[in-house]
Parts: structure tokens; sequence; C-alpha cells
């Protein structure tokens, strides 16, 4: 399973390196005139991407916490919930951050 986890991630490391090289204008792009690289369009998408796929993970995460934790004590759900959706809050809002500087950044 380490082994999966690590070529993963390495594999993420990978198109992170490349894809921020060829966002890069004065690399080869083959793009004259004042624009910028052919890849940069991508780059929006992808960062969109990668941010749903973390926040997705991070939110499973926590809705098996707090289940197991009002498992283990159902007294304290009421609690829970709400620190479970205190914590849903936040996660989100780093995904939809992403979105917007996504959109706030794109050309015209």
């Amino acid at each position: 399973m380490l082994k999966i986890k690590l070529a993963f991630m390495s594999g993420l490391m990978t198109l992170l390196v490349i894809g921020t090289a060829m966002a890069d204008p004065t690399t080869g792009g083959g793009s004259t005139g004042g624009s910028t690289s052919w890849f940069f369009p991508a780059l929006g998408s992808f960062a969109v991407g990668i941010a749903a796929f973390g926040g997705a993970l991070g939110d499973g995460k926590a809705i098996a916490a707090a289940c197991e934790g009002t498992a283990r004590n159902p007294g304290a759900g009421g609690r829970i919930f709400t620190m479970l959706l205190l914590g849903l809050a936040l996660i989100e809002t780093l995904v939809l951050f992403t979105f917007l500087t996504v959109l706030l950044t794109k050309e015209p």
C-alpha cells in the first residue's frame, strides 16, 4: 500500500513540476506575439481538480471520524456534529478559494 501511495504522490509531483514549467511563458511553449504558453489555460482546471480531490479526501476522513466518534459516545453526537460542520465548511472553503483564484487570474 505504501508503494502505491508513493507512486501516486511522485506522479502528482511530476505533473506539478511539468505543469509549472509549461506555464512559464519564457519556456518552449511555441507561442509568439505576447501570448502565454499553450498549456496555461489547462493549469487552472488542473489546480481546481487537485483542490477538489484533496477536499473530497478531507471530507471523507472528517465524516468517517465523526461517525466513529458518535458511535463510541452517542451522547456527544450533537457537539461532534457541530464541529463536523465547521470542519467541512473550512475544507470546502479552500476548494472554493482555488476555484475563485482560477477565475480571477484567467485571461480575457
